[in-house]
């Protein structure tokens, strides 16, 4: 780790990793690591504080993600259960836990499609609307906190970064 950085902020545990590597394998690169080791452990500790604050609203996040994604598609907020799962990157029956589970809270219903009567639509309730919109709030206002000890620039430029890191992980093949 270069000095400046060092000189910002405090150590870190994989700040002690990168070290017990450089003691046993003097000869490794470990930038990647250190990257990688700490967006490991950021997306585990939001996952965790994401899933503390809507349990809190008597849902998961898995089912936060379904009523997240019937409110983003616009009014009337439904979407077939087939469109739900490929945005989810869900199998249908990974999908259908859920939506049974969501269904018996009363926070969406299914029933068939107006267009094809083979099909099911999902569609979000009033309650599942109040929730959600409620859910949403409480979630950008941990993800705010969290990113408070950035400034406005620097979130933005995190923001860039891991954009152009994200495009780059998905053209990279093995």
């Amino acid at each position: 780790m270069s000095t400046s950085r060092a000189a910002r902020t405090p150590a870190d545990p994989v700040d002690a990793i990168i070290d017990q590597w450089a003691a046993v394998r003097p000869d490794l690169d470990t930038a990647a690591m250190e990257v990688f080791g700490r967006v490991f452990r950021l997306s585990r500790a939001m996952g965790d504080r994401m899933e503390k604050t809507y349990a809190g609203l008597g849902i998961s996040r898995g089912e936060f993600d379904v009523l997240a994604t019937l409110r983003r598609s616009g009014d009337p907020y439904a979407l077939s259960p087939r469109q739900l799962s490929a945005t989810l990157m869900l199998t249908t029956g990974g999908m259908t836990g859920r939506l049974d589970k969501l269904e018996r809270a009363g926070l969406l219903r299914r029933s068939p499609d107006p267009h094809d009567r083979r099909a099911l639509q999902v569609t979000l309730t009033d309650k599942g609307l109040v929730l959600v919109d409620e859910a949403v709030g409480a979630g950008l206002a941990v993800q705010t906190e969290a990113l408070s000890s950035l400034d406005e620039g620097q979130a933005d430029q995190l923001a860039d970064l891991l954009r152009q890191l994200l495009a780059g992980a998905g053209r990279t093949s093995r």
